[in-house]
């Protein structure tokens, strides 16, 4: 079987702070989607530009309020600094690749993601399924190249970047019942997107 790693550090849940490397060739995540359209389709395939086999959502349904998402199940934290390794492979109506944080459910949460058909990343919030965006970037989002997205939430307060280099800093206060809300970790897709996933790194944050 193909193998795929997810690096963890600060995870309360795997130790005092201490990194931990975790299988992701199936173990450990929940499969959903936003919005209308097919079932999302998810499997882990082999890159030969990645050191590992990669995780991929290669369903090509052109639903365009279709949000495919790979919920990691075992982390849940309101303050987290989140980055992956994506390759936007395919895609007619959109070519992209996302990370979502806070996600309660698979209507609740915020995202950043970054096109490749548009060339900008921009960070939304998804509340009750409905997608709003908050802020974006342009910047080019070559096909078929490994890209760096990250996202770091801490209180009201989210950074974004790409390839190394932050974008922008943005306030949003769209949950705010009990403060920042905690919730799970999700790589996330659009439409028929094709996009390859790798080196996930989540650290949550005090």
């Amino acid at each position: 079987m193909f193998r795929v790693w997810i690096v963890l550090a600060g995870l309360a849940v795997m130790g005092a702070g201490e990194p931990a490397m975790i299988d992701l060739s199936g173990n450990g995540f929940a499969f959903a989607k936003t919005g209308q359209g097919r079932p999302a389709e998810w499997a882990v395939q082999r890159d030969s530009s990645a050191p590992n086999a990669v995780l991929v959502q290669t369903s090509g349904d052109q639903t365009d309020y279709r949000f495919p998402l790979a919920i990691y199940e075992k982390v849940s934290a309101a303050n987290v600094d989140v980055s992956v390794r994506f390759k936007a492979v395919a895609g007619r109506v959109d070519r992209a690749g996302g990370l979502a944080v806070r996600l309660s459910d698979p209507d609740n949460y915020y995202v950043v993601r970054a096109n490749a058909l548009e060339d900008n990343v921009n960070f939304y919030r998804v509340v009750k399924g409905s997608r709003r965006e908050i802020q974006g970037a342009s910047t080019k989002v070559a096909s078929d190249v490994w890209h760096t997205l990250g996202l770091k939430a801490d209180g009201d307060v989210f950074t974004i970047s790409f390839d190394g280099k932050t974008l922008f800093t943005v306030t949003d206060r769209s949950f705010p019942q009990a403060g920042p809300q905690a919730g799970k970790v999700a790589l996330w897709t659009k439409a028929d997107s094709v996009t390859r996933f790798d080196a996930l790194t989540i650290r949550t944050l005090p």
